[in-house]
């Protein structure tokens, strides 16, 4: 089933997102959400009868790792080497206010 999308939804997307679309890029908007909306109507053809709610690909859940903390002292050093400008362990940025 081709979705279609009418002029009256995009005007509530605008209004919903705060955004204007300019007049000459309206239809190629309208037919490219079409697009979308028909690819995601294509997972409605999906059979998802015979999983559980709490379906995972992973076996056992999500592998956890040890929360501890680095100390190394290398590391403030390495990222500030690819700041873009740098001085006394801290990054230097524009002023913002004056």
């Amino acid at each position: 089933m081709a979705v279609k999308l009418q002029e009256d939804i995009l005007e509530k997307l605008e209004t919903l997102s705060h955004l204007r679309i300019a007049d000459e890029k309206r239809e190629e908007v309208l037919a490219q959400l079409s697009e979308i909306l028909a690819y995601v109507e294509n997972l409605n053809e999906l059979d998802t009868s015979h999983l559980d709610s709490y379906f995972s690909t992973l076996q056992g859940g999500t592998p956890m790792r040890e929360d501890t903390p680095s100390n190394d002292p290398e590391i403030p050093a390495i990222i500030l080497e690819h700041a873009p400008d740098a001085a006394d362990d801290f990054f230097i940025v524009p002023a913002i206010i004056e």
